[in-house]
């Protein structure tokens, strides 16, 4: 108990040396709906998809796509720029030990397809074969089984009278502002993730605005739009026609500042331009000087 009134967390670590105005931020701006900034970012991904038709052509049998590469950048990119992996609970600060992804995976194409939420988790020593391992065999697992942990525990709790499930949901909200929340809930819970990501290009969908939520630790949500051509302006002030992807990205301010969240979607931008580099290790250091590259 005392490690616990210590900060102390099974998924992350408490952060103190911050400055005045990021120590005061959680009492002023209390609720992490009331400190949400969104983000809209055209993303060139012309190389990107250059990259994944070289490879499905090489290897049929591992089928990529821009979701993956997508995935991928944002890993390498959170690990770089570590701010991103943090949340406020009970007005402190903590950055998780890993980078997480949780997307809602459709069982069947249709309005009434059931679906079901995908975590995903990555690390330093991460590839991007390893994501697409990962995804393509999570996917297939969900749409031949029927669901995952996660959905059974959400079919038992439905079951139980409103007043019950609004007690178990106060709860909850207790146990995660005094670091008690058990590891065997959080682990499979989508709100507990770095990132909260909706690709809607898949289903020819634009790029809303997506909210936070109050419950859980999620301070980054993601949409991503359908692919599209799109003139683009290059330095020297040539027109281009290139393949675009519209980025809707809402994230708690608390967490960063705008320099910060700039100098972060630049990385993205650039490995999505030199997908190659997403082939190593995340922990590799990259090169973003080249600005050319990152426009």
């Amino acid at each position: 108990m005392l490690k616990r009134l210590r900060g102390y967390r099974h998924d992350a670590r408490r952060v103190r040396d911050l400055d005045s105005v990021h120590q005061m931020m959680p009492y002023i701006l209390k609720r992490r709906c009331d400190s949400e900034v969104y983000i809209n970012e055209k993303v060139d991904v012309t190389e990107a998809l250059k990259y994944i038709k070289q490879r499905n052509e090489s290897d049929p049998d591992r089928k990529f796509t821009l979701f993956h590469l997508i995935l991928a950048a944002f890993s390498k990119t959170i690990i770089h720029r570590p701010y991103l992996n943090r949340f406020i609970s009970g007005r402190r600060y903590y950055e998780r030990y890993d980078v997480s992804f949780s997307f809602v995976i459709k069982k069947q194409f249709s309005d009434k397809g059931e679906e079901s939420l995908m975590i995903l988790r990555t690390n330093g020593d991460s590839t991007l074969d390893e994501i697409n391992q990962k995804v393509r065999g999570t996917v297939q697992e969900v749409r031949e089984t029927g669901g995952n942990d996660l959905d059974k525990i959400l079919d038992l709790l439905v079951k139980f009278p409103r007043p019950v499930l609004r007690l178990f949901a106060t709860l909850l909200n207790l146990l995660e502002y005094y670091n008690c929340m058990p590891k065997s809930l959080s682990d499979v819970d989508p709100y507990y993730s770095t990132v909260l990501i909706a690709n809607l290009g898949s289903i020819k969908c634009g790029t809303p605005y997506h909210h936070l939520t109050e419950y859980g630790t999620n301070s980054l949500m993601v949409t991503i739009g359908e692919i599209h051509k799109e003139s683009v302006i290059d330095n020297e002030g040539n027109s281009h026609i290139r393949d675009v992807v519209e980025m809707g990205i809402t994230i708690d301010e608390r967490i960063g500042d705008g320099y910060y969240f700039a100098k972060s979607i630049k990385m993205f931008k650039y490995l999505l331009n030199n997908p190659e580099l997403l082939e190593m290790p995340f922990k590799e250091e990259v090169n973003c000087d080249d600005e050319s590259s990152m426009a």
